[in-house]
C-alpha cells in the first residue's frame, strides 16, 4: 500500500501538536478524519505510530523514525505549497458536505461562491454519506435516510414529497378519466378501476435513473398497490436528467416536487397525480456531535431553510 500524502501531513501535525483535537483545528478538517488517516497509516505501515493516551498522543520508537525521516521534506512541501499559494485562502476552514446532485443544484450550487470557507460537495448513496459522516470523511450530510448511531445526530427541517408528473405534449385525458373511476369508496371496484389505471400506465413511456429507483417503486406500491414490474424505457443519469428530457416532450416519471418547480410553473411539465397515498420523504441535517465546524454548518443549515421556505 502506498503512503498518502495527507496521512503523512497528518501524522507530522499529531507529532508536532500532541493532541488529536490540536491537529484537527491546525489541520482545519475534523477530529474523525484526522483519526481516520493516522489509522490508515498504522494500517499502511503495520506500525502502532502513538501510544493513546486521555491527554496526549505519545510517539512510539517506529513514530520518531518516520518523523525523522520526513520532518524536512514534507517543511519544504508545505514552505512551497505557502509560496506558491496552493491553498485558496490561508486560514479558511474545509467543511465536506454531502447530498444528492439535485439538491445541491436547486438549493446550494448557487451560494458556494460566497461562503467564507470552503467547500468540497460529495454526491453518492445516502448509506454511503452516513458512513462516511461517521468515520469523519463528511462533516455535514443532506438526506432523507438517518440511523440511531450514538455519535450522530439527526435534524428534521423540510419535506419531499413524491409525485408523478409527465411532458407537457403527453396525452393524460384518458389517464385522468380512468384515476376519476377510480375514487370510489366501494373497495372492490376501487381496486379493479386502480388496476386499470396501472394496465394503462405500463404501456407508457418511463423515466428514471440508474442510482435510485426508491421514489417510483415506493409511489407504486403505495397507489398502485403492487410492486413495480416494468423497466423504464430510458434509465438517465441523474433527476435533473429526467426533468430536461420531460420538458415539453411526452411521457412520465415520479419524482420530488420540488426538482421540477420551474417547469411546473412554465408549463414544461405537469404534475399527473399525487397519489391517494401520499409519499413523503422527511429531510435531515446530519452531523457529528463533536465537531469543530458548528459554525460552518449553521450557515449551510440556514441556507436550506431558506430555499425551502421559499418552495
Amino acid at each position: 500500500m502506498n503512503l498518502n500524502m495527507e496521512w503523512l501531513r497528518t501524522f507530522k501535525t499529531i507529532y508536532e501538536k500532541g493532541t488529536l483535537t490540536a491537529a484537527a483545528q491546525a489541520l482545519y478538517i475534523s477530529q474523525p478524519g484526522v483519526s481516520l488517516h493516522l489509522n490508515s497509516l498504522e494500517a499502511a505501515t503495520g506500525y502502532t505510530l502513538f501510544d493513546r493516551s486521555a491527554k496526549k498522543m505519545v510517539p512510539t520508537e517506529r513514530a520518531k523514525v518516520l518523523y525523522n525521516f520526513i520532518q524536512e521534506p514534507m517543511g519544504r512541501l508545505e514552505m512551497a505549497e505557502q509560496v506558491f499559494h496552493r491553498s485558496s485562502r490561508e486560514g479558511r476552514a474545509t467543511i465536506s458536505i454531502g447530498m444528492c446532485f439535485e439538491t445541491f443544484q436547486f438549493t446550494l450550487e448557487r451560494y458556494i461562491s460566497s461562503l467564507p470557507f470552503n467547500v468540497i460537495v460529495k454526491f453518492g448513496l445516502y448509506p454511503e454519506m452516513i458512513h462516511d459522516l461517521d468515520k469523519g470523511v463528511l462533516d455535514m450530510i443532506v438526506t432523507p435516510e438517518k440511523t440511531d448511531q450514538p455519535s450522530l445526530e439527526f435534524k428534521p427541517f423540510s419535506k419531499e414529497k413524491i409525485v408523478m408528473v409527465c411532458g407537457s405534449n403527453t396525452n393524460i385525458k384518458q389517464l385522468k378519466t380512468l384515476l376519476k373511476e377510480a375514487n370510489v369508496k366501494d373497495e372492490q371496484l376501487k381496486s379493479a378501476r386502480i388496476a386499470e389505471v396501472e394496465q394503462w400506465l405500463k404501456q407508457q413511456i418511463w423515466y428514471s435513473t440508474a442510482a435510485d429507483m426508491e421514489h417510483l417503486k415506493r409511489f407504486w406500491k403505495f397507489n398502485l398497490r403492487h410492486n413495480i414490474d416494468f423497466k423504464p424505457n430510458y434509465i438517465v443519469p441523474n433527476i435533473s436528467s429526467i426533468v430536461r428530457c420531460l420538458g415539453g416532450n411526452e411521457g412520465f416519471a415520479i419524482i420530488p416536487d420540488f426538482l421540477c418547480r420551474d417547469e411546473i410553473k412554465s408549463g414544461k411539465i405537469k404534475v399527473v397525480w399525487d397519489g391517494d397515498v401520499c409519499v413523503e420523504n422527511t429531510l435531515y441535517f446530519g452531523s457529528r456531535k463533536k465537531t469543530i465546524y458548528n459554525k460552518e454548518i449553521k450557515m449551510v443549515e440556514d441556507i436550506f431553510l431558506k430555499e425551502m421556505a421559499a418552495l
